[in-house]
């Protein structure tokens, strides 16, 4: 794409800027010439004809807002001209036929993944301490302190100090000069080589402010997402901490494992610590058990797998205006080879679907699944306007900063991810995906708690589009950022994985990088590339209160 402005759509009536576009330039539309009356900023957009007030403006082939003021052809359309408008939708499909895109590059590769009993497949093997509820956030932090660095796993610090070393040699009678020669400095790549468990990736520690007070709805919902969690295909097991009088009851938390998998067989160990003799045997008792369930998820190993045991959840944050033209696109090409190949995907963000309800409607095999998305999204529309808030309100003042003005324009581009393909069910929060090929999950905008969710419904890798940066990360599925454009990229290397930027410069075609998307997503599955994110030990975990998060 190696243009200064595009026509993202034929049906489309406003233009992008790739490059910042001067006053006085001439663009050419399809023949139609049109002289800009102002700067235009790349990632943003310039009418392709008069606007008067009321008038509808499409971008994406769909309503994306309407004039609240006279737009000459040629002008930017901002904020102050025009206001979120989206189209209506019915539940009732229309005629839908997808053409799958060429597989033949992938047919017979696998990755290497941990099997489990149930048949799924984990892109990676954890064991999880759990807390019931806030009040034993403390207790996870004291396991954490023992156990992460003691048995070789990333730690929040960037390097840890071995004084135990010291201790020894002294001990063993050495002298000054092989004190001071005694290394006792360890990095995070040190200490991780020396893992006590090598096939376990990690404990990860899933802290939250829930469990008890408030709502009993909320914590029920707690329960079955750490269900899901304890039942994804990346987890080996978990040691549960209750208090004991929390809402959050362990009886309902081992109900939902039940009705997630009736087969279940990984080991759990549920502690409480009102029933201990003291704080001290409690910590005690809930280290040898993790200790103890580490040892069998040692005994897992990597093996070859089809790619149809790949969930992957598709994510987008921090949006940019070029995120629905290059990053977005580009994975949802990627999702599309995925589903061809009998494959799960899963996308969620259902604030940031406001607009292109009708077509994903269509989209919907069954009529069950078609109605089930229109009421999820108009209950979740109502409570937003119940509380004085509405979709529109969901664009982030960086958003709007990069080009993203109105809600619908940011949901078309976000939609993008899903690819073409059928939707083959409709979940809300923390439903099980039981269904091969493209999802919809009901979740907020809000990136974290949107992550959250996924995982929680059982996507074993994630892909997370963004067009300004950000570090965000999941306890157990593995997230890899994807830039919709290189500036970021060359600027935040460390947090990002891949570049879509080469869509935008003309390097690669949306079907070129979405080959290479799904390239990547094989060899981080199979354990040969770690996530930035779990780089960093960006372990983000917000589970969603059901009241209103855009």
């Amino acid at each position: 794409m190696p243009k200064k402005y595009v026509q993202i759509d034929l049906r489309d009536n406003i233009i992008v800027a790739i490059t910042d576009l001067q006053e006085g330039t001439i663009t050419d539309i399809n023949g139609i010439k049109i002289i800009l009356k102002e700067n235009i900023r790349a990632k943003h957009k310039f009418a392709m004809q008069n606007f008067g007030i009321g008038d509808e403006i499409y971008m994406y082939g769909v309503l994306i807002g309407k004039a609240v003021k006279p737009i000459k052809s040629g002008c930017a359309i901002t904020v102050e001209n025009v206001k979120h408008a989206s189209s209506a939708y019915s539940s009732t499909k229309e005629n839908f036929k997808w053409i799958a895109p060429d597989i033949s590059r992938f047919n017979g590769r696998t990755f290497n993944g941990y099997h489990r009993e149930d048949g799924s497949v984990g892109t990676a093997n954890y064991w999880l301490i759990i807390p019931m509820v806030f009040c034993e956030n403390r207790n996870v932090d004291v396991l954490e302190a023992a156990l992460s660095e003691a048995l070789g796993y990333i730690t929040k610090k960037d390097f840890a100090v071995d004084t135990q070393a010291l201790i020894n040699i002294y001990q063993a009678g050495a002298n000054e000069d092989e004190i001071y020669a005694t290394p006792i400095i360890h990095s995070k790549d040190e200490i991780s080589k020396n893992r006590v468990f090598p096939n376990v990736d990690g404990i990860k520690f899933l802290k939250h402010d829930g469990g008890c007070g408030g709502v009993r709805q909320d914590s029920e919902a707690l329960c079955n997402l750490f269900a899901g969690y304890i039942t994804n295909s990346n987890v080996a097991g978990a040691t549960v901490l209750s208090l004991g009088c929390q809402n959050a009851e362990v009886e309902f938390l081992q109900k939902s494992i039940e009705q997630k998998d009736p087969d279940f067989s990984k080991p759990v160990y549920y502690l409480e610590q009102q029933k201990s003799k003291s704080e001290r045997d409690f910590i005690e008792e809930a280290v040898k058990r993790t200790f103890i369930g580490l040892t069998k998820a040692n005994k897992l190993e990597r093996k070859a797998a089809p790619l149809n045991k790949l969930v992957l959840g598709l994510e987008c944050g921090g949006s940019d205006g070029f995120s629905g033209i290059s990053a977005n696109p580009a994975l949802g090409y990627a999702s599309d080879l995925l589903v061809a190949l009998g494959g799960t995907t899963v996308l969620s963000e259902f604030p940031e679907l406001n607009g292109v309800e009708q077509e994903l409607i269509n989209r919907c095999e069954t009529d069950e699944a078609a109605k089930k998305f229109a009421s999820l999204m108009d209950s979740y529309s109502a409570a937003a306007k119940a509380v004085g808030s509405a979709f529109e309100n969901n664009p982030s003042p960086g958003n709007i900063k990069d080009g993203l003005i109105t809600d619908a324009m940011k949901s078309a581009g976000a939609a993008k991810k899903g690819g073409t393909s059928p939707v083959v069910d409709v979940l809300d929060y923390t439903e099980k995906i039981t269904r091969a090929g493209l999802n919809l999950l009901c979740t907020p905008g809000n990136d974290v708690e949107s992550t959250t969710g996924l995982a929680g419904s059982g996507c074993n890798m994630i892909v997370f589009t963004t067009g300004l940066g950000t570090p965000t990360g999941n306890p157990i599925a593995p997230v890899l950022k994807l830039s919709s454009n290189t500036h970021l990229y060359e600027k935040m290397k460390d947090i990002i994985d891949i570049n879509a930027g080469t869509v935008i410069s003309g390097e690669d075609s949306i079907e070129s990088m979405g080959v290479k998307i799904l390239d990547y997503i094989i060899a981080t599955a199979s354990g040969e590339i770690t996530a930035k994110a779990n780089l960093k030990g960006q372990n983000d975990f917000i589970p969603w209160k059901r009241g209103i998060s855009l």
